[in-house]
């Protein structure tokens, strides 16, 4: 830790160790107000800091900035006691305009809640949209209540220089687009959840720029598992044409009740996964017990009872944990669509893509989970190996401070199996949800989160500074920041939201006010003076 506050003694001090707590001396301390900018959305910095996306408000194209430091000149003497030119307040002062591609067409519109960023070769993924269909039939294997969108595009660019190197396209499906929930990219390889049609899309990028299928998850979990199964059924056919109706009558007696709410379709198989997430329960419930009547009466309270809840479960999200094994969220179609999924059960399973096993099966009430979550939650976080800032934000894993904290919460907790649930509801993880700012580091800083945190969200405006509390100095203000005009709002009953854009590595940031009626938002941007 450093002992001095001096400049001069801690850039020294840095090239030995904790090279973040030169950041306690460089912070943005300066606001420019209500900046006149481009009337565009503004997404995110990129994690290497050489790019800002943005959107244009009619959501038809991507404008992409290159930030810049601030310079001007100044002929008096004190400069540092002077207001900032009128020409320096400017937006085109701390970014230029790097080019503006079209992506959207045919009734498309780019969603701006997503986006990911390659860092290794500095590509970017976005997509667009037709509208959702709702109280579509079915059809295809389709699932019974997910809405369905005509087309869904994932467009590859080389932000570079703009130029469009890939595309993949989704016809009549649904991929939840929104904070890029639905999709998830680690180094090379992308997952794309079709919750329409209940399969992960595994895809890998190439260094040329090609979106290449690697896997396709849910039918079937082996490349060659449609072709054995058709030409099986075939043989079992040709050989004894009664046999499938034998099976069928058999699965009505044995099934005692519940083949009547199997899912109608053209074959009685279940879908891969779901035939090895039965099994892996199964297994389980069986080794539990060495006698064989406990057995069955534990195979009867726990699995069969339960035996059409684990049917209707479907997809509903998906992170990668390494390059072989995905976490998977499994819940009900209401909870799927749901904008709120907090209220409804759910379950999450690690699945291996090499040996296609569930290996690991848990409800989102489960304390074991939670324990694993508590101890080991930087391996939920995973990042790519070239995004090493991404490795130094702050968890309850490896910061005493953010472990306090979840102490408080789970403390002051009504019941312990409710902040279980609470705490389970984020996994898994959106891709590249949290800004690697160092100012978001809390062995440097404290914050309230009710206000503002790492976490990519949308929050409600206040007309109060936020303010950054040193750590190693607890009663020393370092820096504020406020959102919206300086004189704060003359309305106080129109309800105001924000957020905050900040660099990852330069003392800037970005904050953003918009109102729910259209009215143009209010970008203030600050900086170390």
């Amino acid at each position: 830790m450093f002992k001095s506050n001096n400049v001069t003694t801690r850039l020294f001090q840095r090239q030995i160790h904790c090279a973040r707590r030169f950041y306690e001396n460089i912070v943005p301390s300066y606001t420019i107000y209500d900046v006149e900018c481009p009337d565009h959305s503004f997404r995110k910095f990129t994690d290497d800091g050489l790019y800002l996306v943005s959107f244009s408000r009619n959501h038809q194209d991507v404008v992409v900035y290159r930030p810049k430091w601030l310079t001007f000149s100044c002929k008096e003497k004190d400069c540092d006691t002077h207001d900032l030119p009128l020409k320096a307040r400017k937006f085109e002062s701390f970014f230029t305009q790097l080019y503006s591609v079209t992506l959207a067409s045919s009734g498309e519109l780019i969603c701006k809640d997503f986006f990911l960023y390659m860092e290794s070769n500095q590509f970017g993924l976005f997509a667009t949209s037709t509208a959702q269909i709702h109280d579509v039939p079915p059809t295809g294997g389709a699932t019974q209540g997910v809405p369905s969108v005509e087309k869904i595009t994932f467009h590859l660019l080389r932000l570079e220089d703009g130029a469009i190197l890939g595309e993949r396209v989704f016809h009549n499906d649904y991929v939840n687009l929104a904070h890029s929930i639905g999709a998830f990219l680690y180094d090379d390889l992308l997952a794309i959840v079709s919750l329409r049609y209940q399969r992960i899309h595994i895809l890998q990028i190439r260094d040329s720029g090609d979106i290449v299928d690697v896997r396709a998850i849910g039918e079937f979990c082996r490349e060659d598992d449609e072709l054995f199964l058709n030409s099986n059924s075939q043989r079992v056919v040709l050989a004894n044409p009664l046999q499938s109706l034998l099976h069928q009558v058999l699965v009505d007696h044995v099934g005692n009740g519940f083949h009547h709410s199997l899912p109608e379709s053209e074959t009685f198989f279940l879908s891969g996964i779901k035939q090895r997430l039965l099994s892996f329960i199964f297994r389980g419930i069986w080794n539990e017990e060495t006698d064989q009547t406990m057995r069955v009466q534990c195979l009867k309270k726990k699995f069969y009872f339960h035996f059409q809840d684990y049917i209707d479960l479907i997809i509903w999200k998906v992170q990668f944990l390494d390059r072989h094994h995905l976490l998977i969220k499994f819940g009900s179609v209401d909870g799927a669509v749901s904008r709120n999924t907090d209220s409804h059960p759910s379950f999450l399973a690690v699945y291996n893509m090499e040996t296609t096993e569930i290996v690991a099966f848990y409800q989102n009430s489960a304390d074991e989970l939670y324990f694993l979550f508590e101890l080991f939650s930087d391996h939920f976080h995973v990042s790519s190996k070239s995004s090493l800032h991404m490795n130094l934000m702050s968890s309850h894993s490896n910061n005493i401070h953010a472990f306090e904290q979840l102490r408080c919460t789970k403390n002051k907790a009504a019941s312990f199996s409710q902040f279980v649930k609470k705490m389970m509801a984020s996994l898994p993880f959106s891709c590249q949800s949290q800004s690697p700012s160092p100012y978001f580091d809390q062995s440097l800083f404290r914050f309230d989160e009710k206000l503002i945190s790492a976490i990519d969200r949308h929050r409600q405006s206040t007309d109060h500074p936020i303010k950054f509390i040193s750590r190693r100095q607890p009663n020393i203000l370092k820096f504020k920041m406020k959102p919206g005009p300086e004189a704060g709002s003359m309305d106080g009953r129109t309800k105001k939201i924000c957020y905050f854009l900040f660099h990852p590595i330069l003392p800037l940031a970005l904050s953003v006010q918009q109102t729910l009626f259209l009215q143009a938002s209010v970008v203030n941007i600050h900086f170390r003076q």
